[in-house]
């Protein structure tokens, strides 16, 4: 056969199969509630296909499946005596086979009649959990509707779950709906099954840890009372590790010494990960990272990465900065919420002000406090090769760096709510002048949503710094700070504002930053930004009227991907020591905080 001959029979078929202008479907809901017809409309597949002009030869067949479909919608909404009927060229869809469908399909009329919302009449659920109350929302009088149902039985349910019952489920129920009255009776019982307490962790799927390793990580106490949340941070745990790309944590067999089994569903991911990163400003110029790492270096969830990161390439004056670095974690080491972390790294800046040389290292542990809150501490150490105005010279420190991070965002990428809240505190030794001092740094933010789908979000963000103790030749320039450039006060110059030490031009002891931003979503991936950014930076280590302020403020582009939105940012300086009509650009992936 030709391929001439071929088409045609294939033109010939498609002509006398069914054909549908799917733009002529029409949704009708008596009574016009604008939330229903928007929630039938989204479950109908014919309105979804009229939305997307998609002609299918299914039409009949979509159009009888579509009763069941638009009823759980009435049912979720609380419309439990609804009339539906789904048309096709004035013939019901009920009453036409799918397997001797029509040639030609003009119109479809899906009419929805929901009829009253109905209430709650006899609501009864249990038996309930000591000091369990059911809901208000189940309670006679109350609007009815399945989510409501089953809103109360989950919450018996957990409630049971709570208590050590592992097994807790809804054993019967009835329900009645009564036309007359628009009334819904319903009758809910539950099986709360014995107390249990934690068995065996039995874990599948892992193919380079051990099972021990993996019941150590977890940490799920066995023997202990079972707890729903005790079996949530025993999967927080093994995701955490980074090894896992799937982590599912189900009750298993339950043993006749009344304890249950916990079976973990494991998906290890690949060993190797690679990475990179980018950054563009129009004074900074270009800043490139990249990173290698192992996630399960001997089998026992310990990561290895190397990181590189060359900043400035391209900028005006000066050589680019420099990091090189390698860092080693191994979780549940002594605790199942405590890790233990090593890192070492050298790096390089070369400032107006300054050049240093840095190799440093530190050996510490990282505790999960609580699912929101994470503490850190360590014991390192601090060389610095420093030519500055205050001529060339060697410090070497010793360290005892800590910190605190509390972060309770809705999403990483892009918050509309929650608080972010990180301390670092590195108290210090110098060891050529035996003085001791501390460096304090701390970034608070915040954010709030609000309109459709929380489409507009304020977002704010606090910085502020301090060092105290120490002579100003005792402390390594990239122990004080400046303000200006993307990560402060975008619109100035990277670090461009700093202090004056004995006469010199130098970093501050102190800093406060101040930035806020207003982001509106105009589409799914295209969002707007305007912000205004402001930084101090004081001699002194307590921030006092001897200092001195600069600010920029800008508009921003956003573009969001699945990796995070892609920045582009526009800003020019508002005040400061010597404002220029400049404008500063600034590209880079995610949020500027």
């Amino acid at each position: 056969m030709t391929r001439p001959d071929l088409a045609l029979l294939l033109a010939i078929a498609l002509s006398l199969g069914p054909q549908f202008a799917a733009s002529q479907a029409v949704l009708d809901v008596v009574g016009g509630d604008e939330d229903l017809s928007q929630a039938l409309g989204a479950a109908s597949v014919l309105m979804r296909e009229r939305e997307a002009a998609t002609p299918t030869s299914d039409t009949v067949a979509a159009a009888r499946a579509e009763y069941s479909r638009l009823l759980s919608v009435l049912y979720a909404e609380g419309y439990f005596a609804g009339v539906i009927s789904v048309r096709i060229d004035g013939r019901e869809a009920a009453q036409m086979s799918p397997f001797t469908a029509p040639g030609q399909i003009g119109e479809i009329t899906i009419r929805v009649d929901p009829g009253p919302p109905f209430t709650l009449g006899a609501a009864q659920i249990g038996p309930l959990a000591p000091g369990d109350l059911a809901a208000d929302s189940f309670a006679t009088g109350a609007p009815a509707s399945t989510g409501v149902l089953r809103e109360a039985a989950g919450s018996a349910i957990d409630a049971w779950r709570d208590a050590g019952h592992a097994t807790a489920d809804v054993s019967d129920q009835t329900i009645r709906a009564q036309n007359r009255t628009a009334t819904l009776d319903a009758t809910i019982q539950i099986d709360p099954g014995p107390i249990l307490q934690f068995g065996d962790l039995v874990p599948t799927g892992q193919d380079r840890m051990p099972a021990s390793r993996v019941t150590e990580i977890a940490g799920l106490p066995g023997g202990a009372l079972f707890s729903p949340a005790e079996l949530s941070r025993a999967a927080d745990r093994l995701r955490r590790t980074g090894v896992f790309s799937s982590v599912a944590l189900r009750e298993g067999a339950v043993r006749s010494d009344g304890r249950i089994d916990i079976d973990a569903e494991l998906v290890e991911a690949p060993l190797r990960r690679l990475g990179f990163g980018a950054e563009l400003s129009s004074t900074e110029g270009l800043a490139l990272s990249g990173y290698w790492l192992h996630r399960n270096l001997t089998g026992g969830g310990e990561r290895l990465r190397f990181d590189v990161e060359i900043i400035g390439i391209g900028q005006d004056a000066g050589q680019p900065d420099a990091n090189i670095g390698v860092s080693f974690s191994r979780p549940a080491t002594a605790t199942p919420d405590t890790t233990f972390q090593a890192e070492l790294g050298a790096s390089y800046v070369d400032d107006d002000t300054f050049q240093e040389l840095v190799v440093e290292g530190q050996a510490g542990v990282e505790q999960q406090i609580t699912d929101e809150l994470t503490g850190s501490a360590a014991l390192g150490f601090r060389f610095s090769d420093i030519s500055d105005n205050f001529g060339d010279r060697q410090v070497t420190l010793v360290t005892l760096p800590s910190g605190l991070t509390y972060d309770t965002r809705n999403n990483t990428l892009d918050a509309s709510s929650g608080i972010y809240a990180s301390l670092d505190l590195v108290p210090f030794f110098v060891t050529d002048s035996s003085e001791f001092g501390a460096r304090a740094a701390a970034d608070i933010r915040g954010y709030l949503g609000f309109g459709r789908e929380d489409r507009t979000r304020l977002a704010g963000r606090l910085q502020f710094g301090t060092v105290t103790g120490g002579a100003i030749t005792d402390l390594p320039p990239g122990y004080l700070f400046f303000s200006g450039g993307g990560g402060t006060v975008r619109g100035q110059d990277y670090r461009g504002l700093g202090a004056i030490q004995l006469g010199e031009a130098s970093g501050g002891r102190s800093f406060l930053g101040l930035s806020g931003e207003l982001r509106q979503d105009v589409t799914d991936t295209i969002g707007l930004v305007a912000f205004y950014d402001s930084g101090y930076i004081a001699a002194d280590p307590i921030w006092d009227d001897s200092g001195t302020w600069h600010a920029g403020a800008g508009l921003g582009l956003r573009y969001a991907t699945p990796i995070g939105a892609i920045r582009l940012d526009l800003a020019a300086p508002v005040s400061g020591p010597d404002p220029d009509s400049d404008f500063f650009v600034y590209i880079g992936i995610g949020q500027a905080f």
